[in-house]
């Protein structure tokens, strides 16, 4: 008798452990299905643009049910835009938040949308992107990346530690470039321009010990980043917009459960939105603020205007295969050119001859328009 208990408590023991086993499989698939995005930025430590980016990443986490998890690695303790594509495509990194300049790292299609001087306005830029999307997303996909939405950080005007408003005032001075683009670094040459290439990381230092003493960011980077304390000059003319892109690597996105992609991609864009609404509604508030605090703003008059059109468009020949795909740039100056013929007469043309409008006091700035990126504003 007690050996046919012992034998059916063995038996019980044996049953209840193999529902334990099931239990454990059971849950093991579950706990599988979390998707961690470790997605790194040059957008600094708990500004605005971050704190933006941090809601995406809770929204994430809500409407996926806690199935995707986004870590954010802001303040380019990733490296700059080149190191956070190279650290994706190793695997160390899921996504970015990239400017022009790191996206070019993965198709230098989208070159054709920072050509300096070729638009005039955000309107002539959207059009021009919004014509050209497609296929860019589809070329960034054929390579493994994911295009969530299309970011941009403002417009780069050159600040320099002496006046420039014209082409040969800056030829003379050492102008930071983008490290990694040996391409563009050659046009900048020909042109007779004297470009520096440096990481991003660096420039701050550079611009100190004198390295280099000219570059070209948008004015909301020039706040932030105080680059503006060592370059008090800005020349007061649109040279390119800083546009940037969210994206994540393309085997990460589809580890996501199908039916959650569409809630996260319009969780990324809604983020995008807010993005683009603080930078081009903020250009007035941080020219004003860098001038009470000793910025000089540089007028370019007509005269000027057309000495700069010149001096960029002989570089145009250059620019296109060389720097900008062939195909890229002859579609973006078509869609470009399509949209003046198309535009109403002044729209997007009220600001053509410099970046800001002259008032009262000489330079007041124009209602506004992210390396995406140090354009974060952090007030």
């Amino acid at each position: 008798m007690v050996g046919q208990m012992s034998s059916r408590m063995r038996r019980i023991r044996m049953v209840l452990a193999g529902a334990a086993l099931g239990w454990l499989a059971a849950g093991a698939p579950a706990a599988a299905q979390q998707v961690v995005v470790k997605m790194a930025t040059l957008v600094p430590d708990g500004s605005s643009w971050h704190l933006i980016l941090k809601q995406m990443a809770e929204r994430w986490k809500t409407v996926s049910g806690g199935r995707v998890v986004v870590r954010l690695y802001a303040g380019g303790v990733a490296g700059d835009d080149a190191d956070v594509v190279r650290k994706i495509r190793l695997g160390t990194l899921n996504g970015g938040v990239l400017t022009e300049v790191g996206i070019a790292e993965i198709d230098r299609s989208v070159l054709a949308l920072s050509v300096p001087l070729m638009y005039e306005s955000y309107e002539e830029v959207d059009h021009v992107l919004e014509k050209m999307r497609p296929q860019l997303e589809a070329k960034m996909a054929a390579k493994g990346f994911v295009v969530l939405d299309w970011l941009d950080g403002g417009w780069s005007q050159i600040f320099a530690q002496k006046p420039v408003a014209t082409p040969d005032e800056l030829k003379p001075l050492k102008l930071y470039t983008p490290a990694g683009d040996p391409q563009a670094v050659e046009v900048y040459k020909a042109a007779g321009f004297n470009p520096v290439p440096l990481p991003t990381t660096e420039l701050s230092t550079a611009l100190q010990t004198g390295l280099v003493n000219a570059l070209q960011v948008p004015p909301q980077v020039a706040v932030l980043t105080q680059y503006y304390t060592h370059a008090r000059y800005m020349t007061d003319m649109k040279w390119l917009l800083l546009l940037g892109a969210t994206v994540i690597d393309k085997g990460t996105w589809e580890k996501i459960p199908a039916d959650v992609r569409p809630a996260l991609l319009e969780a990324a864009r809604e983020a995008g939105r807010k993005l683009r609404a603080d930078i081009r509604q903020g250009g007035e508030r941080d020219v004003e603020a860098m001038k009470k605090r000793g910025l000089v703003v540089v007028p370019v008059d007509a005269r000027m205007r057309e000495l700069w059109r010149k001096a960029v468009e002989n570089a145009y020949p250059r620019i296109r295969g060389q720097v900008v795909p062939a195909d890229a740039f002859d579609e973006a100056l078509r869609y470009r050119d399509e949209f003046r013929k198309r535009a109403p007469a002044g729209r997007g043309s009220a600001s053509r001859l410099s970046g800001h409008r002259m008032a009262g006091d000489g330079h007041a700035a124009s209602p506004g328009g992210v390396d995406l990126l140090v354009a974060a504003r952090g007030q």
